[in-house]
């Protein structure tokens, strides 16, 4: 049966989502899979032609939506962060990154006899890591926060870098193709297309920082708004110069990211979510009109070439980058083993090839075969192979055993306390000061900061830590809290104290949605305002460890209306906390961990008194 057109745009939303979802599901990068389910879909069963389907809309449809990936990833470039970061991530993205360009091009131009122009091209495309393809795979690699903080600092600030550089040479290649080479020409063009989309880009930049500022435009329209100027700048730039849009909508991006006093969380928001949708769709279509035949011809100079940037390139440039710093042997072999290309690369050479093609340029089928190659090489190749070498080099962080406790006050110190007995990993996170002060003296590991500032972000290294537990006695604090978290951690691994709701905010229309609500804290859910008196009045937290003999049963008939559970422990190792609805299978071996409202009852042998 023939599919409509309909038909095929819903087939190609419904595996984009499964592409993402398989992604998040094995945390792999998804890029991954849409590339092979577009392969897939086009040269192999041949259910999906792009051409056929879209016609003359085809290269609007794909310029736009590279227009607008390129937009939302340089709106992540904040030069104010760029001097947080350490030296080896400001090296690799300058230095580092014209090391690898002039090297790979260098490559590509010896292995496959490409013209100088076109290997250039290829090698800027190549540049580019990114975050969509580093992150995934550092929540597998696990490894210690030195270099899980290079890699994803590198994969962010390389990302509008990398495609600056691309599109310049770009922009010079198409130039000299213009003028058939002519130097002069070409260098005027060059200029000409280079200012033109830089004055544009800062330009539409600089009117819409303004009317937003003033609050000209109301603020559910800032997000459209900004999409349609980022649509006209580029279309108004490429109608002034041909290819210049491209670089002004990346001007325009890294302008409005450092604009001070601009609030453009929202707006990122939505273009993280556009984008995700845009690259799903975006990348099943382009791996569908890749030419198998050619992909596969490529043979064993393609997997030179991949030699050559996995074990030459990358470790010349992390090496030279290195120079200096305290990083120590192993983490600069692993940091040089990790560069997964990934969407700026296979997106930009998409469209560059379109218009390479379209003009009717030499070689111009190669760099999209190429280029994906290069992905699907990287891509697999480090996936597979990254988490055994970090092992090998001793430099994966430890299991994710620990927990992130949001507040130091009594009662989180009481837990931390009695965690820390238990050899479980914790860190407290509070503003107040003394509560951090008191916490320090008691030997607690700590951080002093608002939990959802963004200071505290970049502060904060997660590794070891796989769950969460906002306990403060601010309601608002507590469910921001675990929202904040839940871009870091599953819904299961949040948790909250709750907090008693003021009395003249008690109507429906007050309270927070249920589909916003973390799981509570504790078989009986205690408030923190019920938590707290306990603890004052002496209450205390014990663990007692589990038996054949000593069951839980046996337990709760001793304890049960003077006890109740707050977490466990498992044999391995592993925290379990409770809630009303997450109550553990407890069997012989584990140590449950509850709070004495103060009896005085005889303790068993297994049993001891944690805080």
């Amino acid at each position: 049966m023939e599919l409509t057109d309909a038909s095929l745009l819903a087939l190609i939303a419904l595996f984009s989502l499964g592409c993402q979802w398989v992604a998040w599901r094995f945390k792999l990068p998804a890029i991954l899979f849409l590339l092979l389910t577009g392969i897939m879909l086009g040269p192999v069963t041949h259910v999906l032609d792009p051409d056929e389907l879209f016609g003359s809309l085809l290269f609007p449809l794909v310029s736009l939506s590279v227009a607008i990936i390129l937009f939302e990833g340089s709106l992540t470039l904040h030069f104010d962060q760029t001097k947080e970061i350490s030296t080896i991530v400001r090296r690799l993205v300058t230095w580092g990154a014209l090391i690898t360009w002039v090297l790979i091009s260098w490559a590509t131009h010896l292995i496959f006899d490409l013209n100088m122009e076109l290997s250039a091209l290829f090698g800027a495309l190549v540049v580019v890591t990114g975050p969509t393809v580093i992150v995934p795979m550092l929540r597998t690699l696990r490894a210690t926060s030195r270099i899980t903080n290079v890699l994803r600092w590198e994969g962010i600030v390389i990302d509008p870098v990398g495609a600056l550089l691309a599109v310049l040479v770009y922009q010079w290649l198409i130039s000299s193709q213009q003028f058939n080479g002519q130097i002069t020409q070409t260098i005027i063009l060059f200029f000409e297309v280079t200012l033109v989309g830089t004055l544009l880009g800062a330009g539409a930049a600089v009117i819409l920082a303004f009317v937003m500022k003033r609050h000209w435009l109301p603020e559910y329209l800032h997000t459209f708004g900004t999409l349609a100027l980022v649509v006209v700048t580029f279309t108004l730039s490429n109608h002034l110069a041909h290819e210049s849009g491209l670089l002004a909508v990346t001007v325009m991006g890294i302008w409005l990211a450092n604009v001070k006093g601009l609030n453009l969380e929202e707006v990122l928001a939505f273009k993280e979510q556009l984008t995700v949708l845009l690259i799903s769709g975006l990348f099943i279509l382009l791996a569908a009109r890749l030419d198998l035949d050619q992909l596969l011809s490529l043979g064993l100079p393609a997997l030179l070439l991949l030699a050559v940037i996995q074990f030459v390139v990358r470790p010349i440039s992390v090496f030279l980058c290195s120079i200096g710093t305290d990083l120590k042997w192993q983490e600069r072999a692993l940091i040089a083993w990790v560069g997964p290309r990934g969407i700026v690369a296979a997106a930009v050479s998409a469209l560059f090839a379109l218009r390479l093609e379209e003009i009717g340029y030499e070689g111009a089928s190669t760099l999209t075969a190429l280029t994906f190659s290069v992905i699907i090489g990287t891509v697999v190749f480090q996936s597979a192979t990254a988490r055994f070498v970090a092992l090998r080099l001793g430099v994966t962080e430890p299991e994710s055993r620990g927990i992130v406790i949001v507040g130091a006050n009594k009662i989180a110190r009481c837990l931390a306390e009695a965690l820390k007995k238990q050899n479980i990993p914790s860190i407290l996170i509070d503003p107040s000061w003394e509560n951090i002060s008191e916490a320090r003296m008691l030997g607690l590991n700590t951080l002093h900061g608002n939990p959802l500032s963004s200071s505290v972000n970049q502060k904060l290294e997660l590794g070891g830590y796989g769950q969460v537990l906002a306990i403060t006695p601010q309601r608002d604090i507590n469910m921001l809290s675990a929202l904040h978290f839940r871009e870091e951690f599953e819904d299961r691994f949040v948790y909250s104290v709750k907090s008693e709701a003021p009395r003249n905010k008690s109507s429906a229309r007050h309270q927070v949605s249920s589909r916003f609500q973390p799981s509570g804290f504790g078989e009986d859910e205690f408030s923190f305002q019920k938590l707290s008196s306990l603890i004052s009045q002496g209450a205390s937290i014990r663990a007692t460890l589990i038996t054949s003999d000593y069951t839980l049963e046996r337990w709760r008939t001793e304890h049960q209306a003077q006890r109740s559970l707050l977490m466990a422990v498992t044999p391995e190792g592993w925290l379990r906390i409770i809630s009303s609805e997450k109550v553990p299978v407890i069997k012989a071996g584990w140590t449950v961990m509850s709070i004495d409202k103060g009896a005085k009852k005889s303790e068993p042998p297994a049993e001891k008194q944690s805080a």
